[in-house]
């Protein structure tokens, strides 16, 4: 028996089990269904190369995408303490203040930019930017990478300036537009987080418990409220524990809807179909998912100064005795160093597209794939990844069986809305301008993607081919007050007394940027209602 049953450390169930246990009277235990983190590759930056379609990646996929000549994408899933932050590239990036605003003008009442910054700045320890956006005093450090820059990282951000973007050196400050250097959540060279940043610190807090390798099967719900959860605890041995205050779902935007279907609340003929009795209708529950899409304009060097070629054995040798011996050099950092954020024609004003820029070349024969280090090519260049900040597009979550350890169907419908490819394709012909600049002409040996840049038609093509997801899946128990929201703005699932959802799915739009750092604010605030309201 525990006060609070916490399902999923990943993020936001780090930051959840920090708070809720530095009040001594609250016992909580937090569940996680992957391991412990001790892999080694997960703490060097550079070792997030090698962390997909591992034992530390759930490694789901898409159904087939129609708008995307049908093809099955990759969907990474960190399946380890820590979750995504434990696997991810590390970016720190908040957001556009609109996008909280946005939430605000919808009847979330609390969430908009003013009211969630102190949230942002409660978990923040940012070594290089002291102004009132940012804080010194939190768990989850924060800086530039200063001991590896490439010299086409420079160029990049020359170029950018040259194609019209403003030089922002704070892209989580007073506006987002422009380009410079990522923040990267990182100390002392290694990756720092959630786990590193809010769970090992507290690890001996008497009043915690963590269970690993453990899946949790459904939310006990009697009488229209959360009492407990039943988990499986090796191969075949179930359990019942109970909470006497909350359970709290932070499994992420694929599982948080999955275990709430699996425990009776969803869309009624979902749950029929799989014979699972309806303990409270919430249309809601599984749709709305959104997510950031991206794809490659990459180039071939003229000279070795980028990442590719310390893909090498031999140099990765070399490079982990520097690494350790030294504390810098190439496995310092993990694949971006800088990146850009605007607006294309159909959104003046406010940003819908981010350039990531990457000192890597992903090849010139779709050989290569985005997430496996190993079929990169040894021939350094450069990228810059073109990516979809808003989509129009929405997708689902549905169950696959009634078993929690399958995948969940997942059907993102990604670039179905005419609106998204069209931002994607602008988007490529800004990074296009960025490459040809003057600022890339001393580096750049010759262009090899988009292999055919002659018409609209043959980018298309290209993107069609190769855009991937970033893995920033929100919105699939999207808060708010409508028919299809699953949570209240204090994020406690509509009808069911105990349960709130805290995590990435509860994003009723998704951010304009990469997620993680939004979900350690989500969770930041989930953990002050539930402790002062």
């Amino acid at each position: 028996m525990y006060d609070y049953i916490i399902i999923g450390a990943g993020s936001a169930g780090c930051v959840l089990a920090n708070r809720l246990t530095a009040d001594p009277s609250n016992s909580v235990l937090l569940i996680e269904a992957g391991g412990s983190d001790s892999k080694m590759e997960i703490h060097i930056p550079a070792g997030y190369a090698k962390l997909h379609k591992t034992e530390v990646d759930y490694g789901f996929w898409t159904e087939p995408q129609k708008h995307v000549l049908n093809r099955k994408i990759y969907l990474p899933r960190g399946k380890v303490l820590g979750g995504c932050s434990s696997t991810n590239a590390m970016a720190y990036v908040r957001g556009n203040h609109a996008d909280y605003d946005d939430w605000a003008a919808m009847g979330n009442k609390g969430w908009s930019a003013k009211e969630v910054l102190p949230f942002f700045k409660k978990s923040e320890r940012n070594e290089d930017i002291t102004n009132e956006y940012h804080s010194q005093d939190g768990e989850l450090n924060v800086t530039f990478n200063k001991k590896f820059i490439t010299p086409f990282s420079e160029a990049f951000i020359e170029g950018c300036v040259e194609a019209g973007f403003n030089r922002n050196e704070d892209y989580n400050g007073e506006t987002q537009e422009g380009v410079g250097p990522f923040q990267f959540s990182i100390k002392n060279v290694k990756r720092h987080s959630a786990v590193d940043a809010f769970l090992k610190p507290i690890m001996n807090r008497p009043n915690l418990t963590i269970m690993t390798k453990t899946i949790t099967q459904k939310v006990i719900i009697e009488n229209d409220r959360a009492v407990g959860v039943e988990v499986l605890r090796g191969k075949n041995r179930t359990q019942e524990i109970f909470a006497t205050k909350e359970v709290i779902l932070s499994a992420g935007s694929f599982a948080s809807p999955q275990l709430l279907m699996l425990s009776g609340v969803g869309a009624i003929e979902e749950l029929k179909a799989h014979g699972i009795e309806c303990k409270k209708e919430l249309n809601g529950v599984g749709k709305n998912l959104q997510d950031h899409l991206f794809y490659a304009v990459s180039a071939l060097a003229k000279t070795q100064e980028g990442q590719n070629h310390h893909i090498k054995p031999l140099n990765q040798l070399s490079d982990l005795i520097k690494y350790f011996f030294t504390k810098s050099g190439a496995m310092t950092i993990g694949p971006l160093e800088s990146g850009a954020f605007g607006s294309t024609p159909a959104s003046p004003g406010r940003v819908d597209f981010q350039l990531h820029f990457a000192a890597l070349n992903i090849g010139e024969d779709y050989s290569a794939d985005m997430y496996d280090i190993k079929t990169f090519p040894l021939e350094d260049g450069y990228t810059i990844l073109p990516t979809l900040l808003k989509p129009k597009s929405r997708g689902f979550v549905k169950l696959a069986s009634t078993n929690p350890s399958d995948q969940p169907i997942i059907q993102p419908n990604f670039l179905e809305a005419e609106e998204d490819r069209m931002v994607l394709l602008n988007a490529g012909k800004k990074a296009l301008e960025v490459m040809h600049s003057k600022a890339f002409s001393k580096h750049m040996d010759r262009l090899v993607m988009p292999p055919d840049t002659s018409s609209d038609d043959t980018i298309m093509q290209h993107i069609l081919k190769q855009v991937e997801t970033v893995y920033h899946p929100v919105g699939t128990c999207k808060m708010g007050n409508d028919d299809m929201a699953v949570v209240d703005d204090k994020l406690c699932v509509y009808g069911i007394e105990n349960l709130r959802v805290i995590d990435a799915s509860i994003m009723p739009t998704i951010i304009s940027g990469n997620t993680n750092a939004a979900v350690y604010m989500i969770a930041e605030k989930g953990a002050d209602m539930i402790l002062n309201h």
